[in-house]
């Protein structure tokens, strides 16, 4: 995308001037911020119909209204651009959105900070002193809040009537309580569809592992769209296969080879071909 012979006199002269590659002022901040700039103009240019200073833009009813300077926090630290305007008020720029002070993915690494146990404080000190961007305690929770809001989206989005093969475990895992890490019992439930695709059907986090959970866990399925479930493959807990049998009842449920003590014949499901029948036991073992 850039010539090698001209990449190689930037970074010479970066190297001579003694200018800071990220941070406010530096080479990737400013090449960041040209790139910007240039695609903004083109936006604006595609908007209005014609380039600057071309005779078919007059009397066309919109012309360019100068520009409005922005300061958006990026992964390599703040960027100064100028975002061109309109005088009709209709253009709305894509690199660079209208109210949006963040771009680069500096929200996904928040997010991963933020899931690392990190607190809202040391994330805005990180980003300081690693990328020398500036953010609030106040934005740094509203970007984490937005995260909450897709993943009780995802939690409660509908399912399919029909899952073949269902798989349900708990998965003992630490997790951030507070001050302290605390071991947690992860209710996890995977479908493999109709087309063969695994998906996960939900993850739920309870202090425990209980039957009485697991009760609860197969009821939202049930309310979320799952009707029927051919084979559930799970541990050798009483818990699961009681819940399983009480929500969907012509279910056959297969406990997983690990758990397996005994030699057993797996009764051959209804509805279920002899093909996929096999492919289950490979999927379990």
């Amino acid at each position: 995308m850039i010539d090698k012979q001209a990449l190689d006199a930037l970074l010479a002269q970066v190297k001579g001037d003694g200018l800071r590659l990220t941070g406010p002022g530096g080479f990737l901040s400013e090449l960041v911020r040209a790139v910007l700039e240039r695609g903004l103009r083109a936006e604006l240019t595609e908007h209005l119909g014609y380039a600057r200073r071309d005779a078919t833009g007059n009397g066309s009813g919109n012309s360019r209204n100068g520009s409005t300077a922005k300061t958006v926090q990026t992964e390599i630290g703040p960027v100064d651009v100028k975002v061109p305007r309109d005088r009709a008020g209709t253009f709305t720029p894509m690199l660079v959105p209208k109210n949006a002070r963040r771009l680069g993915g500096l929200s996904d690494v928040i997010i991963s900070l933020y899931a690392g146990g990190m607190t809202v404080r040391d994330i805005c000190h990180h980003l300081q002193r690693v990328y020398g961007t500036e953010v609030s305690p106040d934005t740094v929770s509203t970007i984490t809040d937005e995260v909450l809001e897709e993943v009780k989206a995802w939690q409660h989005r509908p399912l399919d009537e029909v899952y073949p093969i269902v798989y349900v475990d708990a998965l003992m895992v630490k997790v951030r309580d507070g001050a302290q890490v605390r071991n947690k019992a992860c209710y996890l439930v995977v479908g493999v569809n109709t087309d063969g695709v695994k998906h996960v059907l939900g993850i739920w986090v309870q202090q425990t592992e209980g039957a009485k959970f697991w009760m609860q866990v197969c009821t939202e399925l049930r309310n979320r769209g799952v009707r029927d479930v051919l084979i559930a493959c799970c541990d050798g807990l009483t818990g699961p296969p009681e819940a399983i049998e009480a929500v969907w009842p012509h279910t056959t449920v297969q406990t997983c080879v690990v758990h397996y003590s005994e030699v057993a014949v797996m009764p051959m499901p209804r509805r279920m071909p002899v093909r996929l029948f096999r492919s289950v036991l490979v999927l379990s073992a």
